[in-house]
């Protein structure tokens, strides 16, 4: 699409909103900054944007006689894509690109995009570092808090990007098309904005529906909907597994990782390393790396090289991330569990009685598996937020006791530190997203760890 000298209407003035800016702008488009919230001030806003971007911005409502010259539509991902007003412009023929479709259309290059439930950011991370260890020319970007629209326009022939993409993001793609993919896993999670499993898998599954055989996608073999996936996926599939032999992937098997059919072992399987080799906790971390081995030799990058970047990776920020013994008690930050899957995979990398935080905004989600898997861990349950009352019920029905309400994320610390003893761990991982109480995960990890740094 020829954008030159054409108004493009982006919605949300959010990092994403701003990026699409800046890279309509690069395409000689003439970009319209536009954000419903009326309580916003243009000059904040024009402040956000690089000197000499003058984009128009518009707050409140948008004038009809605008909305009639625009050409294209691009959402923010926080904007639900079928929402009456996007609607509204796709009844009159008018296209609707995400920012990664934005970013896709100018961008150079090779594109590793990965995608799932849970475990997206930390497999993205270490991606992103065995290939910033092997190739000159790499970004990363997506859903890992840099936009892909800020340097689509920088990339390269030679350029790698790896993108964390969400499902917010993969519903407004259409011609995405990634040299290698991978869908880590699909459990319950957003709801609130998907409706049911079946029209949020699907959206998942856009990661690779513009790939071909020439394609690789990685997939998870133990879990049911990406399993599925692999009779119907366009590309080449790899698959890993944390439970069983594969004649073609990469497995685990007891404490030890295995490669088979593929890179160099294309003839035969041989071990490659133990979960001891690496700083990650976790299994959920285990199937992270093998993900992230079978993306990385999907992309040419020797298995020795990708193995010494596995072995000295340490990980990402607020997902089972240690902090500090204080007074004989270990404290994790796993703000970043913000589903019950992903919950559950914080409190089973636990092998000491727990202290646990859990609670948050309501994403509509059940939480009995949640519970199910604290097999006897958690020696104290403690509360927050709006879904306290749903999580309460549900824990005493599968019999958790010594459950504590707080009314605030501070007074829940108080309690944990109160209620932990020396050889005890206190785990923030609380299986609900942080919006009501926090702007975002980040600010409730980091405040988890300010609190427990200060102890």
């Amino acid at each position: 699409m020829d954008l030159h000298g054409k108004k493009v209407l982006v919605i949300g003035t959010g990092i994403s909103g701003i990026g699409a800016v800046k890279l309509l702008d690069f395409a000689g488009a003439a970009p319209v900054l536009y954000d419903e919230n009326k309580k916003l001030e243009e000059a904040v806003i024009r402040n956000k944007l690089p000197e000499g971007i003058n984009a128009e911005i518009v707050i409140g409502s948008l004038p009809k006689e605008l909305e009639e010259e625009i050409v294209l539509v691009v959402p923010s991902p926080g904007v639900p894509a079928d929402t009456a007003f996007i609607e509204g412009f796709r009844e009159r023929g008018i296209p609707v690109w995400g920012e990664i479709e934005l970013a896709y259309t100018y961008a150079k290059g090779k594109l590793i995009a990965i995608t799932g439930t849970n475990g997206k950011t930390t497999t993205t991370s270490l991606v992103g570092q065995i290939m910033e260890e092997y190739y000159e020319s790499v970004y990363i970007v997506g859903n890992i808090g840099n936009p892909y629209t800020e340097i689509a326009s920088e990339t390269k022939e030679d350029t790698i990007t790896v993108a964390e993409i969400s499902s917010f993001q993969l519903e407004t793609t259409h011609t995405f098309k990634p040299q290698v993919s991978a869908i880590l896993n699909v459990t319950p999670d957003h709801l609130d904005r998907h409706y049911t499993m079946e029209n949020y898998a699907a959206v998942k599954e856009r990661i690779a529906g513009n790939q071909t055989k020439d394609d690789v996608c990685v997939l998870n073999y133990e879990n049911e909907y990406t399993k599925n996936f692999g009779s119907v996926c366009p590309a080449q599939v790899i698959f890993f597994s944390s439970a069983r032999k594969l004649e073609r992937g990469i497995y685990l098997e007891g404490e030890d990782i295995y490669i088979a059919g593929i890179g160099d072992a294309q003839d035969d399987r041989r071990k490659i390393m133990t979960v001891h080799d690496m700083n990650l906790v976790g299994l959920c971390n285990v199937e992270n790396v093998m993900a992230a081995i079978a993306i990385a030799l999907s992309i040419q990058v020797p298995l020795e090289n990708i193995l010494s970047t596995v072995k000295h990776f340490k990980a990402v920020a607020h997902r089972i991330e240690f902090v500090a013994t204080k007074n004989g008690v270990d404290y994790y930050n796993d703000s970043k569990g913000t589903n019950p899957d992903a919950a559950i995979q914080g409190i089973r990398a636990m092998s000491k009685p727990t202290v646990l935080i859990g609670g948050g905004y309501d994403k509509h989600s059940e939480y009995d598996e949640w519970i199910e898997a604290f097999d006897g861990k958690v020696k104290c349950f403690v509360l927050i937020g709006q879904t306290a009352d749903k999580i309460e019920k549900c824990a005493v029905k599968h019999g958790i006791g010594n459950i504590i309400r707080a009314n605030s994320f501070d007074e829940a610390l108080k309690v944990c530190t109160r209620e932990a003893e020396a050889g005890d761990a206190v785990l923030l991982s609380p299986a609900c997203a942080s919006w009501g109480m926090f702007s975002n995960y980040e600010v409730r990890g980091n405040m988890f760890k300010d609190y427990v740094n200060s102890l």
